[in-house]
């Protein structure tokens, strides 16, 4: 591969800009024009387990794309549309990569373009200080898998790109099973520190209260993928146990979405539990009383 565009650049896609920079040319497509400015002249510097600043470019304007043989939509799963559209008739031999959060990004991709498209999560993490500094502060691998006939060696090849740039990354013929221990979590962690505005911290990992409901909805969530014929490649107990951090209480992103007011994405993760648990016809109470009690926080400032 030669050139990559970077569909987004907040924490997650600054950190794979920037280290994908180092090894093809990478182009970025932001959201405004002062963003664009300040990454094509400043470039795009990266602190915390790595430090480096990485030379790139970057435009707000869809129609001064040029070809790339990767996209890679990097905006939270509640852009993913928008973003799509962006890329309509664009270099539509390249294969466009998704890594959002939750379930559904593939679908809105798909409604764009007949790209071949590589399915993908992520445990990385970071801080994105301002349009051109970001901080790594997880180094945790990327998962990727097939969509919708997408062939093997189209993913290979974007796991090969990940691991000549530094970033960890695995390649599966089927995402599935990785893909829902990382929803699991994300749905029980995620919605709770949405609710309770806790950082993600030694409360979610003791054996009562915050960690007690945790715990219950990581069971019940879990009973959704089963009942969906999916063995969870991770145990998501575990995940969140690892993710705490004596030393360091971290916002997930949807509490950074409360903090700021913005629209989240419920819809995509716990929400998208209850979905499926009703087509399989699971009775999930207490996900279904989180994912209203999220919906009703979020409608009273949106």
């Amino acid at each position: 591969m030669r050139t990559v565009c970077v569909v987004g650049a907040g924490a997650i896609g600054s950190l794979i800009a920037a280290h994908l920079s180092r090894v093809v040319r990478v182009v970025v497509l932001t959201r405004r024009d002062e963003q664009a400015a300040a990454l094509a002249e400043h470039g795009l510097r990266v602190s915390g387990l790595r430090e480096f600043t990485a030379g790139l470019e970057a435009t707000s304007s869809p129609a001064a794309l040029t070809a790339f043989e990767l996209a890679i939509v990097t905006t939270k799963a509640t852009d993913v549309s928008e973003a799509a559209q962006a890329l309509e008739g664009h270099s539509e031999e390249a294969v466009i990569m998704t890594i959002q959060n939750g379930l559904g990004a593939e679908e809105l991709v798909r409604q764009h373009g007949p790209w071949p498209i590589v399915a993908g999560t992520t445990l990385m993490g970071g801080t994105r200080h301002s349009d051109t500094h970001v901080e790594f502060e997880l180094d945790a691998p990327t998962w990727l898998g097939p969509y919708e006939g997408t062939r093997h060696e189209q993913v290979e090849r974007v796991v090969s790109l990940f691991r000549s740039a530094g970033l960890q990354v695995e390649g599966f013929s089927d995402l599935a099973p990785s893909r829902w221990s990382k929803l699991v979590f994300n749905a029980s962690v995620g919605t709770i520190s949405a609710l309770t505005e806790l950082p993600h911290s030694a409360p979610f990992v003791e054996h009562e209260g915050v960690g007690g409901l945790v715990r219950a909805v990581i069971s019940e969530v879990s009973t959704v993928a089963t009942a969906a014929g999916i063995q969870l490649a991770e145990d998501p107990w575990e995940l969140n146990v690892r993710a705490v951090d004596d030393d360091y209480a971290h916002p997930p992103s949807i509490l950074l979405d409360v903090w700021a007011r913005r629209r989240t994405e419920v819809d995509f993760n716990i929400g998208a539990i209850v979905r499926e648990a009703d087509r399989l016809d699971v009775a999930v109470p207490l996900s279904r009383a989180l994912y209203a009690l999220l919906k009703a926080k979020e409608s009273s400032y949106t």
